[in-house]
């Protein structure tokens, strides 16, 4: 059985989700997170959470906070080639950085690379104007019987799952990162994003080189742009190095640096960010986690 073939489970399910299989072979999950009560005012968002020892999430009653659900039908496991139809810390993380700036956020329209089953973007639309949520749908899905209309029917149903939350405009379409003849309704839309966001795109090295073209195309098209983009690093021990290491992370870093040493992509800035914004969901933030944000000129 090759690495792709073989199933993978996020940790996030065992503690944090109810599963209830339906079926057709997936589950839903609630995801819980706590926003204070004046969330929809003017001010930023400072809820002061706290973790306990074990990294966990801490909410105390007294404090003025009240909790919402995101639920969200996905699958419990997946070959690696699927993992965007499960939920990983990666898409929280992003989660948490939305709710933590509101402003930068607020009546924006957000385009997210590589939705997986939505989260991220149905946290972005409580604060967007317009959020336009794009399944990856590549031959290496279509391999596996996993069909376009497959994935965006799946965003759809998590999207109308979660209507009381998203306050903005929202759309669902597909985007090819190994082939980018996109069509004419994303490419008319692509001339209004103003943040691209993506979460956990970063597992596979042909996937990887795909991303890449697909978030340097949709920067250089006007109005100026920044993106945001969150993983996990994933360390695996190697014969080769005879060390543990993240061979996907740095992969997509030295591809990055490779196919931006040219401008106008070597004027743009690329850095990473600290994590230490508040936490609204409920996982543990380890500091294998990671978020880049890109600022084009």
């Amino acid at each position: 059985m090759s690495i792709n073939e073989a199933h993978v489970t996020s940790e996030l399910y065992s503690k944090n989700t109810k599963l209830d299989e339906n079926s057709s072979g997936y589950v839903n999950s609630k995801f819980h997170f706590h926003l204070p009560s004046n969330f929809n005012g003017g001010e930023e968002i400072r809820p002061n959470l706290e973790v306990d020892k074990d990294g966990d999430y801490v909410v105390d009653r007294k404090k003025d906070l009240i909790q919402e659900t995101i639920t969200i039908e996905h699958k419990a496991s997946t070959s690696l080639k699927l993992v965007g139809l499960q939920i990983w810390r990666g898409a929280l993380l992003l989660a948490d950085y939305i709710l933590s700036n509101k402003t930068k956020f607020a009546n924006k329209v957000i385009l997210e690379l590589g939705a997986g089953v939505g989260l991220t973007s149905i946290v972005a639309g409580m604060l967007a104007k317009e959020v336009i949520f794009t399944g990856q749908y590549t031959s290496l899905l279509f391999s596996l019987d996993i069909d376009e209309g497959t994935i965006l029917d799946l965003i759809k149903r998590n999207v109308s799952n979660n209507k009381k939350l998203i306050k903005s405009n929202s759309a669902v379409l597909p985007l090819d990162f190994m082939d980018m003849s996109w069509n004419d309704e994303l490419m008319e839309k692509l001339k209004t994003v103003d943040i691209v966001i993506a979460a956990d795109v970063i597992y596979d090295n042909e996937v990887t080189e795909g991303f890449v073209k697909a978030l340097t195309r949709i920067l250089q098209i006007p109005p100026k742009k920044s993106a945001l983009i969150a993983l996990e690093k994933r360390y695996v021990f190697t014969i080769d190095d005879l060390d543990t290491t993240a061979p996907c992370c740095e992969y997509f870093l030295e591809y990055l640096k490779l196919y931006w040493n040219r401008p106008p992509m070597s004027r743009w800035t690329f850095r990473e960010l600290k994590i230490d914004f508040d936490q609204f969901f409920e996982y543990k933030r380890l500091k294998q986690l990671i978020l880049w944000e890109v600022t084009t000129d």
